[in-house]
């Protein structure tokens, strides 16, 4: 397959379809939400757009990445959760209403901090003499993408709430299908360059996703948030929406070495994330934490 059917049609099917069943999943109480538990919204976005980008600039630095990789995993850091993020959430046991609340209030805010992360990253890594600012255009089209599919699916939650639940596990798997062929075609795209890639990424796309867990899960809980929670946010912290980093990488910056940061963590997160959510589950959930 041609590289412009990855980047044109593929990529934002896929990125449609994931924002499409996040939007089946919810509704306008969810935004309402951030007022009735404005602390630990407050913790979980602070660690998403600030502590995580400082991680990853300085995981850049100390691996010494090229100038492609690190841009690519300062995109990474700055894209939200995942959709993925509320599945693990539960079977651990965590605050899945406060991961759905994370996920809708970060998908809209990094429309604002995600181009100015990268911007901040392009300059700095590739240099401002070789840096072209994405069009005005290509910016519109990743907020369409990302908005107008949520804005569907929301609709028809609250038009046919029966539908739309029963269409929430065939779009979530349909979702996952079409994530996984858009990666295998990203590798396919590099594939001689992949085991340098790797070698010289994949430990630091490691590392980010460790630190990212285990940042979500431990500062909630230090400044005393129920661990359910502390759960939620770790999750939601650790797992990245990789779909929109790599549609960003080849169809606004066109550059497939940049997206290879964002395959490396999707392929990486699921299993560190399965681990770590058999780690954390508590035994027995205490029925004094109030439900969102």
């Amino acid at each position: 397959m041609e590289a412009s059917l990855l980047s044109n049609l593929l990529l934002p099917l896929a990125l449609g379809m994931v924002m499409f069943g996040l939007g089946l999943g919810l509704t306008g109480e969810d935004f309402r939400r951030v007022a009735v538990l404005p602390r630990a919204v407050f913790v979980g976005l602070a660690v998403q757009t600030l502590l995580l980008p400082a991680v990853a600039f300085v995981i850049a630095k100390g691996f010494n990445l090229s100038p492609e990789l690190a841009v690519g995993l300062m995109l990474l850091a700055a894209s939200p959760g995942g959709a993925t993020a509320n599945i693990y959430s539960h079977l651990a046991k965590g605050d899945v209403a406060l991961n759905i609340t994370l996920t809708a209030v970060n998908s809209m805010l990094c429309l604002v901090t995600l181009p100015l992360i990268l911007n901040f990253s392009l300059v700095h890594f590739m240099g401002a003499g070789n840096f072209v600012a994405p069009p005005f255009q290509k910016v519109i089209e990743v907020s369409v993408i990302i908005i107008v599919p949520v804005l569907i699916g929301m609709g028809l939650r609250r038009r046919a709430p029966g539908f739309a639940a029963r269409m929430d596990r065939p779009v979530r798997a349909f979702s996952l299908f079409v994530l996984l062929l858009v990666i295998g075609l990203a590798i396919s795209q590099e594939w001689t360059r992949l085991p340098g890639f790797f070698a010289s990424v994949g430990l630091a796309c490691l590392l980010f996703n460790l630190i990212s867990l285990g940042a979500g899960y431990a500062l909630p809980l230090a400044i005393r948030l129920p661990q359910r929670q502390a759960i939620a946010i770790a999750m939601e912290i650790g797992i990245h929406n990789g779909t929109l980093a790599i549609f960003i990488a080849l169809n606004v910056l066109g550059s497939s070495a940049i997206s290879i940061p964002a395959v490396a963590y999707s392929l990486i997160m699921f299993g560190t994330a399965a681990v770590f959510a058999w780690w954390v589950k508590p035994k027995d959930v205490p029925g004094s934490v109030p439900s969102l």
